[in-house]
């Protein structure tokens, strides 16, 4: 099954894992309640496994790859195979069950948070970061990756294990710190970690095992000297390890950069290029010493996208590689994980559109077929080129953006707003507020269900939403938050809600990508030109408002955002289509205004997610996607107060570029801990790049389950304050409360505002 021995080779580096139905999301959130055995988990999951090998083998892939099913996430999983535990941890490790052990490090608990919950390179994928430190020790513990492998082999499918190569599991671990000792490099650990790798592989390989697949994707992004410097140290010596199956390594998500040229010059028998992502000429290719002598995995075929390839012009694009690397694999760019599985089972979307698409199935078929059409030639059906399909275009939405001005993106200077603003809303110093979203009733989700089935009017469904936010906004009130929000009980997902009410975009039924653990969701596919058809929030929020004296925000998605979230059209530049989103979102924003909400938050977490991986146009992008967030936000008067959430970075240019977004308040995501973010913060402050305008830093991980007590947020919240200065300050979560519990939810708010309170009395100037 690994062996290429007949013409070109086809594989793929991964598959999705939530089962094509979420059956292994429905089977984890019933295990967690309590309602599905052990045991019963256990057999989903090897019921998804064993009818993804069984499946990809019968396409005719030539090889399958293994190990890519996860009940949570693969780096927590890898971590654990080599035996990464935190010290936080090691207490409860040898009393309980080992799945249960792994659900608490991924989920934590009230008295023991969970690991960091951090984005993975640039997808939109999250996994639980594993915490290292200098004490650090690693073990093998392959057991369910062996099992796997020998349930495949006696279907007669030889898989090819799949893990993260060594360097990138330690360069996307956190470096913890053992009390009284300096901080330290993970790499430090570099040769603690790699015999435990030769171990594996000695074991694979008397398994029988012939090619194992490593993947370093942590390479696709700028490393310095000494982290390139391990990296070929790496790989020369596993590469001459003495028992061991043939290695794939790959670089995913962009530009392998330097990494390619180190492992052309090692004993690595394989590389992967995503070259889908980054396209490499052949005559570069063949620039790189020693490359004609590996096995090249050309993955064309995006893992990221759904738009189909153009088979044609791919071929021609495979054929000349092949002069390079005559022993190619026609592969995907990347893992098939950030995609749905199967576009056959989409009914509601159009044929136009449709026929532009591929999903996971699909594109493992075009794999097939592409690798076929290099070995033996175009079959029939390719003879006639299929019709070109152009994607929807408007001409009111093209003049539009032709005719946005530089004023467009501009506002009164943020000191005359802030004073404006102050008299029109009386705030308290450290005003008290949340993100957004709070927790969805199963009462709630059937009315929408029901909704969309055409089983409940909309008149009805009308009356059961504003039930809910009225609940929500005397919650609120009781608890004493000086800035409410209307709990976004309409919205299934922010990003699927405004992209069924805006023109441009598709939605799917069945579509589901996992984002992290059992939290899945159905992106968008931007197929055309975008406009707003009508209001899409005003009347929710204005019924929540016409409830209390107390300000509810507005809570709309932005343009970088939607887009960042969505799966979007490849005719034109991101630019183009980000300042069509943000003409939508601008009309939605001033609508807002006109029917009296005073204050907006415009999300847009994105903005530094999407910085490119390599420096190579990171300036170009921060400027567009700042551009289309200030065109999406200029058109309010200077009363109007504009918040936005999203995550900070240590990078300065990336600080400086969330400032100049101007939003009048920032909220900010702890993305690795708000300890970072509060000292990144004062750092920032004192080099002068920090954010000059109002800061909400997220005191507690709205994600987790554990409640923070009030002298815990009065500390951080005291942090924040000495890092901004109290009249900036703003306390609030950092991020909704959607996935959070009644019993959670409200403790932790009446701490958060009790502490708020505290600094408040604590500033001289505070009434």
């Amino acid at each position: 099954m690994v062996n290429v021995t007949d013409g070109y080779g086809s594989s793929i580096l991964g598959y999705p894992r939530i089962g094509p139905h979420r059956e292994l999301k429905r089977a984890l959130e019933s295990y967690w309640h309590g309602s599905l055995s052990r045991e019963e988990l256990l057999e989903v999951g090897r019921d998804i496994q064993e009818q993804q090998f069984s499946e990809l083998a019968a396409t005719g892939l030539t090889q399958v790859p293994g190990n890519t099913f996860s009940f949570y996430d693969h780096v927590l999983d890898n971590a654990l195979m080599f035996g990464a535990v935190p010290k936080r941890f090691q207490p409860y490790q040898g009393g309980m069950d080992p799945l249960d052990f792994y659900f608490l490090m991924a989920r934590g608990r009230p008295d023991l948070p969970p690991l960091e919950l951090v984005r993975y390179i640039d997808t939109n994928y999250h996994y639980r970061q594993p915490e290292l430190d200098a004490e650090t020790d690693f073990s093998l513990h392959p057991e369910a990756l062996l099992d796997e492998f020998d349930r495949a082999k006696a279907h007669d499918i030889e898989l090819r294990p799949v893990m993260l190569g060594p360097l990138s599991l330690l360069l996307l671990s956190k470096a913890g710190q053992v009390p009284g000792e300096a901080e330290f490099d993970t790499l430090t650990l570099l040769d603690k970690l790699l015999p435990v790798y030769e171990e594996l592989f000695e074991i694979l390989a008397k398994r029988g095992a012939t090619c194992v697949q490593l993947d370093e994707p942590a390479f696709t992004s700028e490393r310095t000297e000494a982290e390139l410097a391990a990296f070929e140290r790496a790989y020369q010596r596993l590469s001459k390890a003495p028992l061991r199956p043939r290695m794939l390594v790959t670089g995913q998500y962009g530009d392998f950069g330097p990494a390619l040229a180190i492992l052309a010059a090692s004993n690595v028998e394989a590389i992967g290029l995503d070259l889908a992502s980054h396209r490499i000429r052949p005559e570069e290719l063949a620039e790189v010493p020693g490359i004609r002598r590996k096995r090249l995995y050309a993955g064309v075929i995006s893992g990221r996208n759904v738009w189909r390839a153009d088979r044609y012009v791919t071929l021609e694009y495979l054929n000349e590689l092949a002069k390079v690397c005559p022993d190619l694999v026609v592969s995907t760019g990347s893992t098939l994980l950030h995609v749905p599985y199967d576009l056959l089972v989409e009914y509601d979307i159009e044929g136009n559109v449709a026929d532009r698409l591929a999903f996971a199935k699909q594109k493992v078929g075009e794999v097939v077929s592409l690798a076929k059409a290099l070995t033996e030639g175009p079959s029939d059906k390719w003879r006639k080129r299929p019709t070109v399909v152009h994607f929807k275009q408007k001409h009111a939405v093209r003049q539009r953006v032709y005719a946005i001005t530089p004023d467009m993106r501009e506002r009164e200077p943020y000191e005359q707003r802030r004073i404006a603003q102050q008299a029109k809303l009386n705030l308290p110093s450290v005003p008290a507020t949340t993100l957004g979203s709070f927790p969805q009733t199963d009462r709630i989700r059937q009315a929408r269900y029901e909704l969309g089935e055409g089983r409940l009017s909309y008149d009805e469904y009308r009356k059961r939403i504003e039930a809910e936010i009225e609940a929500t906004i005397r919650l609120q009130e009781d608890i004493g938050l000086d800035v409410l929000v209307h709990g976004e009980h309409e919205r299934n997902d922010m990003i699927q809600y405004f992209a069924e009410l805006l023109d441009g975009f598709a939605t799917t039924h069945f579509g589901w990508v996992q984002v992290y653990g059992s939290r899945c969701v159905r992106p968008p596919i931007i197929y055309g030109d975008v406009s707003r058809p009508a209001p899409m929030s005003v009347e929710w929020i204005t019924y929540a408002q016409s409830l209390t004296d107390r300000p509810v925000k507005g809570m709309v998605t932005g343009p970088v955002t939607m887009i960042a979230r969505s799966f979007v059209r490849q005719d034109q530049p991101l630019h183009e289509t980000a300042d069509q989103v943000a003409l939508a979102i601008r009309d939605e924003v001033v609508d807002l205004e006109r029917a009296g909400i005073a204050i907006i938050q415009v999300d847009e977490p994105a903005i530094r997610e999407m910085l490119p991986l390599r420096d190579v146009g990171r300036a170009e992008y921060l400027r567009w996607a700042v551009g289309a967030f200030r065109l999406a936000t200029s058109g309010v008067q200077p009363e109007t107060q504009i918040h936005t959430h999203i995550g900070y970075s240590g990078r300065a240019e990336v600080v400086e570029a969330i400032d100049q977004l101007d939003a009048d308040v920032t909220a900010i995501v702890a993305t690795r801990s708000i300890e970072w973010v509060l000292k990144a913060l004062k750092e920032d402050c004192a080099s002068g790049h920090g954010l000059s305008h109002g800061v909400g830093p997220g005191v507690y991980e709205s994600r987790s389950a554990r409640i923070p007590d009030i002298d815990e947020l009065d500390e951080l919240l005291t942090a924040a304050a000495e890092a901004v200065t109290p009249e900036r300050l703003w306390a609030n979560p950092d991020g909704g409360l959607k996935t959070r519990h009644g019993w959670q939810l409200e403790p932790s708010l009446r701490n958060l505002v009790a502490a708020a309170r505290r600094i408040r009395r604590r500033i001289p100037t505070a009434e």
